[in-house]
């Protein structure tokens, strides 16, 4: 069974997924794969301990305290890659961020190999299903480019603002 919240933050409704005592899922309204590879039996409006622990962790993020992602227990469903590339973004710290290209020379030296793609990277962090708490907003192009987002580049400029990374006139 996989039970949702709604959630209203300062970048828009978030959905919150709950399967087997786990955090599945953080989307925002309208982000390209939304919903990933969930599927089966939905019980909307759930009040979950781990659905009320994620609201408190976004509540204080929201707000600009910096909550640690372990204080939550997180299982995104994907491959082993996609898992290795979201680990990896667990550990990039608020208030900074890291290129695809640093993420694909991160997994190709734990691997033993020269070279992995960041093109495969980017897929990766495009489909990672635990937004904001899993911070695939932290990721940015070679160049500190602000390219792409699942959710809109509009919402991952306000999370890295609210960091204090990005800084544009308003």
């Amino acid at each position: 069974m996989l039970y949702t919240m709604r959630y209203e933050s300062p970048i828009g409704e978030l959905l919150l997924a709950e399967m087997e005592n786990a955090l599945v899922g953080v989307w925002i309204k309208g982000q390209k794969y939304y919903l990933g590879t969930l599927q089966g039996e939905m019980q909307k409006d759930a009040d979950s301990k781990i659905l009320c622990q994620t609201k408190d962790w976004l509540d204080r993020y929201f707000k600009g305290q910096r909550p640690a992602i372990d204080e939550l227990v997180c299982n995104p469903q994907g491959s082993a890659f996609r898992k290795e590339v979201w680990n990896i973004l667990c550990r990039i710290p608020y208030g900074q961020t890291m290129t695809y290209g640093e993420i694909a020379r991160k997994i190709a030296s734990a691997r033993g190999k020269k070279t992995m793609s960041a093109q495969a990277v980017g897929g990766a962090v495009g489909h990672n299903p635990i937004s904001i708490i899993i911070p695939c907003h932290r990721v940015v192009g070679s160049d500190g480019s602000l390219t792409g987002y699942a959710g809109g580049l509009d919402k991952k400029i306000k999370l890295l603002t609210l960091e204090g990374v990005y800084h544009h006139d308003s």
